[in-house]
């Protein structure tokens, strides 16, 4: 007889469910490393490459105060000038400051939420490489001397082919284009993520605040991108194909330019500031010894926050010609809007009042973080009065506010939340030698630097401007703001220093070293690949023991606490209650991604060098990628509720209305109808406010082929309905899709037939140019519309579709519905071009 087999104890069930959960969830090395898709991985090769663009800014800064530190400085011809500065603030703003945040969220959000990964794996991955591949253009237009060199803000008419007539200007607008690409892309990832894939029992109302300030800041680049988006697509168009949105003497506006870039540069400064925010606000009540005074009043400031900061871009274009009436309707938002912001002020304050603080070095960081955003807080006030901004404006005074604000505010928390968190991945602490000398090296030369700017700017130094007489004034001021930059860069090289000391010879600490009520610390350190051997249910009590939680989680007592067919598990929940409802399948390492970034990349790089028709095929390629990379996607049968621990059973969340890539279309859709918006805002406003309207020839747009359009996109939709109820009632949906796709090659048809008979022709007038934009922005849709109908045939084919998985299918019938929607919009206003031009002429 054989002897009977023990049961293993409970240390060595633990270590056999911690293997196989490697063997499942780790990055393979060598060349597999670049398939890679884990939040941990891509949010750390985030914060490095960030952190890369961000040195070479730094040095483009230093070089631009180098120049500016003694008058008549021969160091940089104006040529060269004008690339390094423009290239110091795109790099700062586009390739470092919103990455930055992005990386932060990446790794720490689905950490602190208490789940093993984001909902979009792959997505991640796209977005990390898009981020790479188009911070890799700019960088390498300034070593080949084409760098964009018309501004950060690349404002027209001095960024047209008419006074930047070489690529310089492409390369911002499809370079950034491309970034903001990988922004949007992982903002929508964030949001429903947070939404969607949180511990159970995380109910809305008991998120970490963290969780809160990301949440608004994702939901916030979901509005804000957009319109930039389009605002670099038309000046690009305009650049390449001579269509006219901003050119004055052909019916544009180039103030259309101005608004369409601070409808996302100033909410933009609130999405840098806020997961800034969120750190102080997880930070001060750890060192503090309390709990965060405040908790809904601050969910409630960084929610008005948001909505305001969406309501006052105009704060930047006060000597444009504004209206006096809109004038004091923005003056007054841009000072209400400090409302918001003092509440997360006093809070942290009165945290800190109510406890007793520990000083580290985090809350240096945060104490310098005071000084510098009150400072900037109050000339921003300053600023928002229209007598003294018409004053300030364009002098050095508001080149000061901004780094401040902006940089400031970045900065210094953003350290303190780095010598916060760091022992999570290292095991160890700071070394003190070096990292207190360096947050005074910081503090200094930061204020030495930008301070000196705001009296320079008060005495009327220009921004801009590559050298001066050396008789106004400014000498010794600017000198001083030089010397500064080179003490504050000497303080960033030593905390570099200090990191790289900390990760050899710093301080060996415990699990959660500094005491924090945060799911983070419950785990391993540094965390596993897959965060949690199990996932935790949270309780009705006020306060999270991660030291309690961690023995039991890595016991695998909490949900999914063994391994099941191989898969990457984790638990989707209900959105506001935070209950358990859906067993979410991850999919495993892949290269597409990088693949289908590539051929992103391509796509751009053939668009810069003017080879439209490599582009076309590049862009084609993208489009197959993204198919192919959904063929597979989800699971090939159905299993029905399955255990998750705890006595709970849940279906897969293909087997469910409410799956993740629900939410995400739905968050697709806000974006591209705040595109669409502001193609809508753009047209309007060239009607309204533009010179040279109306045309010499009125249009005269095709009612038969308008009418038609919109009946084949009614009739593709009615098929996306159709597909639906066949499949859910057992039959076949082949034949709708096959309606649905020649329903939406007419469409196609029909829009394009409008673009070439649209009069005046669009390179003549930006009356024709905008109704050729809304045209095809029904066309481009039509065809994206088409790839849905593709993937959905294919899916069915090999059995991804079935009564009980019909998401592909209910996403196709949502993007249609909208396409629907917005195309009937769209051809409705071309339309309507030709009363709107009447009008015009009618008007005194």
């Amino acid at each position: 007889m054989s002897e009977p087999v023990e049961p293993l104890s409970q240390g060595a069930r633990a270590l056999r469910l911690h293997r196989e959960l490697a063997a499942i969830w780790a990055t393979r090395p060598g060349l597999q490393r670049l398939a890679a898709v884990n939040h941990s991985v891509i949010g750390m090769r985030m914060t490095i490459t960030s952190f890369t663009f961000f040195a070479i800014a730094g040095v483009l800064g230093m070089l631009t105060r180098v120049q500016l530190a003694t008058p008549n400085a021969a160091f940089m011809d104006p040529e060269t000038y004008n690339q390094v500065f423009t290239m110091h603030g795109s790099m700062m703003l586009f390739l470092f400051a919103i990455p930055m945040v992005e990386s932060f969220a990446v790794y720490l959000t689905p950490k602190i939420l208490g789940t093993r990964d984001f909902a979009f794996p792959r997505l991640t991955a796209y977005g990390y490489w898009c981020y790479l591949f188009g911070g890799t253009i700019l960088t390498v237009s300034l070593i080949a001397g084409v760098a964009p060199n018309s501004g950060w803000f690349m404002y027209t008419p001095l960024s047209s082919n008419v006074f930047t007539p070489g690529i310089n200007a492409d390369v911002w607008l499809l370079g950034v284009t491309f970034v903001e690409i990988s922004a949007l892309s992982l903002a929508m990832e964030i949001v429903v993520s947070i939404l969607k894939v949180r511990a159970p029992g995380m109910s809305l109302d008991r998120m970490p605040i963290f969780g809160w300030y990301i949440l608004v800041t994702a939901l916030m680049m979901v509005v804000a991108f957009p319109p930039l988006i389009l605002g670099s697509i038309l000046l690009e168009i305009e650049r390449a194909f001579g269509l006219p949105f901003f050119d004055p003497t052909r019916g544009g506006d180039p103030l259309l330019w101005q608004h369409l870039f601070w409808l996302f540069g100033h909410p933009d400064v609130y999405i840098i500031f806020l997961p800034m925010a969120g750190a102080l606000s997880t930070i001060i009540p750890v060192f503090a010894g309390r709990s965060l005074v405040g908790y809904r009043a601050i969910v409630v400031a960084i929610v008005a926050l948001a909505f305001l900061s969406f309501g006052i871009w105009v704060h930047h274009m006060f000597t444009v010609g504004i209206p006096h009436l809109a004038l004091a309707f923005f003056s007054a938002g841009s000072a209400i809007v400090a409302v918001p912001t003092a509440v997360q002020i006093f809070a942290w304050l009165a945290t800190l009042a109510h406890g007793k603080p520990r000083w580290s070095v985090p809350m240096l960081y945060v104490f310098g973080f005071f000084f510098i955003f009150v400072m900037g807080g109050l000339t921003g006030v300053m600023l928002a009065m229209v007598p003294f901004d018409w004053q300030a404006h364009d002098t050095y005074f508001v080149v000061a506010h901004m780094h401040y604000v902006v940089a400031g505010a970045l900065a210094f928390p953003m350290l303190a939340a780095f010598y916060y968190w760091l022992p999570l991945l290292t095991g160890r602490t700071a070394v003190h030698q070096l990292s207190v000398p360096a947050f005074w090296l910081v503090f200094v030369g930061f204020n030495l630097t930008f301070f000196m700017m705001h009296l320079t700017g008060l005495l009327g130094m220009p921004r801009r401007i590559y050298t001066y007489q050396g008789n106004e004034g400014w000498n010794w001021l600017n000198l001083l703001s030089s010397v500064g930059g080179f003490v504050m860069t000497i303080g960033f090289a030593l905390v570099v220093i200090d990191l790289f000391v900390q990760f050899r010879y710093g301080r060996r600490v415990r699990r959660n070293p500094w005491g924090a009520e945060t799911l983070e610390w419950a785990m391993s350190i540094p965390p596993a690949p897959y965060a949690f051997a199990s996932i935790p249910h949270l309780t009705q009590s006020d306060a999270i023991a991660p030291d309690d939680l961690a023995l039991s989680l890595a016991r695998g007592e909490g949900y999914l606490g063994f391994t099941r067919n191989g898969w990457q598990e984790t638990l989707g929940v209900n959105m506001t209650t935070g209950e358990p409802e859906q067993l979410i399948v991850l999919p495993q390492p892949t290269y597409l991604p990088l693949f289908t970034a590539l051929a992103t990349a391509a796509a751009v790089l053939t668009l810069l060098f003017k080879f439209y028709l490599l582009a076309l095929v590049a862009a084609l390629v993208t489009a197959a990628m993204f198919v192919f990379s959904g063929h597979r996607a989800g699971l090939s049968r159905d299993f029905g509720p399955m255990p998750v621990g705890h006595g709970v059973n849940l279906p897969p969340h293909t087997e469910v209305a409410e799956a993740p890539a629900w939410l995400a279309l739905i968050c697709t859709l806000v974006a591209d109808g705040t595109l669409f918006t502001s193609l809508l805002f753009g047209t309007f406003y060239l009607w309204i406010a533009a010179p040279n309207w109306p045309a010499a020839i009125t249009p005269e747009p095709s009612r038969m082929l308008a009418l038609f359009a919109v009946a084949a996109l009614a009739v593709a939709a009615a098929a996306a309905r159709g597909s639906l109820r066949a499949v859910a009632t057992g039959g076949t949906a082949r034949g709708w899709i096959g309606l649905a796709l020649l329903a939406l090659l007419a469409a196609i048809a029909a829009a394009v037939g409008q673009i070439v008979g649209v009069a005046p022709h669009p390179r003549e007038h930006a009356l024709g140019a905008t109704a050729a934009a809304l045209l095809g922005y029904v066309a481009l849709h039509a065809g994206i519309g088409l790839l849905f109908l593709v993937s959905n045939f294919l899916r069915i084919g090999a059995g991804f579709i079935a009564p009980r998985r019909v998401l592909d299918l209910r996403l196709t019938r949502l993007w249609l519905d909208y396409t629907l929607v917005t195309g009937v919009i769209a051809i409705g206003l071309v339309l309507a071009l030709p009363a709107l031009v009447t009008m015009l002429g009618a008007r005194p």
